[in-house]
């Protein structure tokens, strides 16, 4: 509207520049401070756009950093296993913990103005994740593991089962003749031993030595 008024005052004022008769030049006059009044009195109530909000959240803030928390001591009994982590300052509000059947991870914020972290990605056998607790006290924090199973563990980590057979039908030959040699190295007398000791150094050097031919 703030717009036509501008152009109809604009044409009127032209009008007004060009016209003769005393009458006329009254009658437009009259008719541009009339417009003007509408203008003025429709820029007074124009609405005012909306202020910008500062408190929108352009980006989230920035991921935490943890100081890994690698030395700890432990010890079990049949039912559970108690990791001790020796660490001052540790307030129990902000303690997050996540238990899994497999895993553990204990973080440890505003500590000293520091975060910590305790995580072992793959624990030696299974827990019950919602029977595990941690327990800060003044210079150390206890976090408790409830076994699934009861018995002793080899091991806080998980590990491989190192002693179990190689099912690899690609395996070197050699290597269970190898095997065999330690083995009669291990369980033979002197004589054998010397034999056998004989027998390792010549296949290292290219000989074909028979350790059993030397033995007679």
């Amino acid at each position: 509207m703030a717009d036509e008024l501008s152009l109809d005052l604009e044409e009127l004022r032209h009008l007004e520049s060009i016209a003769k008769r005393p009458r006329v030049v009254s009658l437009i006059s009259s008719e541009i401070r009339n417009l003007e009044k509408q203008l003025n009195d429709a820029a007074s109530i124009a609405p005012t756009p909306p202020p910008v909000s500062t408190n929108l959240k352009i980006s989230s803030e920035p991921a935490l950093k943890y100081t890994t928390l690698a030395s700890f001591s432990w010890d079990q009994d049949t039912d559970k296993v108690k990791i001790y982590v020796f660490l001052e300052g540790v307030d129990q509000e902000k303690v997050e913990t996540e238990f899994n059947q497999m895993s553990v991870d204990v973080k440890f914020h505003d500590v000293n103005g520091k975060n910590y972290r305790c995580a072992i990605p793959k624990l030696n056998k299974e827990i019950v994740p919602e029977k595990c607790k941690v327990l800060v006290k003044p210079t150390k924090v206890i976090i408790t593991l409830i076994k699934a199973s009861k018995g002793n563990w080899l091991d806080l980590h998980f590990k491989d089962d190192k002693l179990k057979p190689s099912l690899d039908k690609e395996r070197d030959p050699m290597a269970g003749i190898m095997d065999l040699m330690k083995n009669m190295y291990e369980e033979g007398d002197d004589e054998m031993k010397k034999t056998i000791a004989k027998a390792w150094t010549d296949a290292r050097s290219g000989k074909a030595t028979d350790p059993m031919k030397s033995h007679r």
